[in-house]
């Protein structure tokens, strides 16, 4: 018997053969080795009637291929142990499943190197095969039989002109191909012919619409020179008329030009009557000085009369210093201890100038608005430190003045434990039932006609009701400025 041939050799390449080695919970996978005796590939003799084949294996193709190792594979675990060759018998016991996938190599290499094995796995392969098998091993082949089917059970059995049966497989599987191969190529011109339809429908419509737009465009051309026409009319006659204006224009500037020198001519007539009048004006200044001189005299002795007047009346009436003040009065009548805040409406901000003016008066008392004060100069603090802000500010004005400080806030009521106030400074809050603008009114009543009295508040109504009885009202920012500024 020759010796096994090589898988190339002899046709059968490895059927991805896969992992060999056999794990502890898989038994059946355990590896194949090739150290084991084989006693059936060289002691078993073939049998009389099989004739020895001294030609080389043929090239299989590899669909047959492929059926030989799983019919070879499936027949397997039919045979008796002592008939399976060494490196097959760990094989049989491999999962139906994977026995194919991870014996293939092992079982090609026997099926070509050993023909007893081949034969007896052939002739369980062909009892299975039933009316198939007995027509491939009489040498024929059913028209209707699968060629890869019959080229397998040929290369196994090996009947008179087996060879011939393969190569009619290896002919039909490469026309399969072939034919596969020429129906992707038919599919692809068919898609191609396809794509080149839609694309030139695709086109057509795209020529359709550039010729839309070729006519859209040519009529925008049209309408575009006639408009161009126009326009160039327009621009001459804009042309002439620019011309006729600079002629206008050269014409005026003549005529300006002559004005300005009549103009330049009265100017200097018009200086000259001034520096008459500036001359004429400093005379009147200087007789008016000293008309004033003795005016001023008249004025001083008149003073000086009636100040040596008051003291005779004074001493004529004996009358005592005043320890008390007329608001004071209004304080004990209408006043108690404490307040709430009054919205105001705003009037303009007047001049701290001005408030400064009516202070410097003599005996001038500073009735103050106090919430209405404080909203609009400190409104992001608490009622309790806008009370004390303002109040030591008064305390600030009335050191500096010398002038009577009323402050006035709303809401007596709920009111307690505050501060003592500066000297100087007499701080008031409307009882219950009543406001600080009533009170402020009150205030201004209870003074004597005559006395200078400065109100502050931006309450339009308070402004207006202190006017009526000779007060002289200003706004908050005055005093909101002067604090600033102190």
């Amino acid at each position: 018997m020759p010796p096994p041939a090589d898988l190339e050799s002899v046709g059968l390449e490895s059927v991805d053969p896969g992992p060999a080695e056999v794990r502890a919970d898989e038994p059946e996978t355990a590896e194949v080795r090739a150290d084991e005796p084989e006693p059936g590939s060289g002691s078993d003799e073939l049998s009389s009637d099989e004739p020895v084949d001294r030609e080389p294996e043929p090239t299989l193709p590899e669909p047959v291929r492929q059926r030989i190792v799983s019919l070879a594979a499936a027949a397997l675990p039919t045979l008796p142990g002592d008939e399976l060759p060494a490196p097959l018998r760990r094989v049989a016991k491999f999962a139906p499943n994977r026995r194919a996938r991870l014996g293939g190599a092992p079982i090609a290499t026997q099926l070509a190197a050993d023909p007893l094995f081949r034969q007896r796995v052939a002739s369980r392969v062909l009892a299975e095969a039933g009316e198939l098998g007995s027509a491939v091993v009489s040498g024929g082949s059913p028209a209707a039989a699968d060629p890869v089917e019959v080229a397998a059970l040929a290369y196994l059995s090996r009947p008179a002109g087996w060879r011939a049966l393969v190569e009619d497989a290896g002919a039909a599987v490469r026309a399969e191909v072939d034919s596969a191969v020429v129906a992707e190529l038919v599919r692809e011109a068919e898609q191609r012919a396809t794509r080149s339809e839609h694309d030139r429908a695709v086109a057509k419509v795209e020529a359709d619409k550039l010729r839309d737009e070729v006519a859209r465009l040519r009529e925008e051309l049209g309408q575009l020179r006639e408009e161009t026409r126009v326009l160039g009319r327009s621009l001459r006659e804009t042309q002439a008329r620019e011309r006729r204006a600079a002629e206008l224009l050269a014409t005026e500037k003549g005529r300006a030009s002559r004005a300005a020198a009549d103009h330049e001519a009265e100017l200097r007539r018009v200086r000259a009557r001034l520096a008459e009048a500036e001359a004429t004006a400093g005379a009147v200044r200087q007789t008016a000085k000293e008309a004033r001189s003795v005016d001023d005299a008249r004025l001083w002795l008149l003073l000086e009369t009636i100040g040596r007047a008051a003291v005779g009346l004074r001493r004529e009436l004996a009358l005592d210093p005043a320890d008390r003040l007329p608001a004071d009065y209004v304080a004990d009548a209408f006043a108690e201890r404490p307040a709430t805040a009054n919205s105001a409406r705003a009037l303009d901000a007047d001049d701290p100038v001005r408030l400064d003016e009516l202070l410097a008066l003599p005996r001038a008392h500073l009735v103050v608005d106090g919430y209405n004060v404080t909203k609009r100069g400190f409104g992001d603090m608490s009622l309790e430190q806008q009370r004390k802000r303002l109040i030591t500010g008064l305390g600030g004005i009335a050191a500096q003045t010398g002038a009577e400080v009323t402050v006035v806030f709303d809401g007596a009521e709920r009111m307690h434990g505050l501060p003592p106030a500066p000297r100087g400074v007499r701080v008031l809050f409307s009882r219950k039932g009543e406001t600080a603008d009533d009170l402020i009114r009150r205030l201004v009543r209870a003074e004597p006609p005559g006395r200078p009295i400065v109100v502050v508040s931006s309450d339009r109504e308070v402004a207006d009701g202190v006017r009526r009885h000779g007060a002289y009202p200003l706004g908050a920012d005055s005093l909101l400025r002067r604090l600033a500024r102190s």
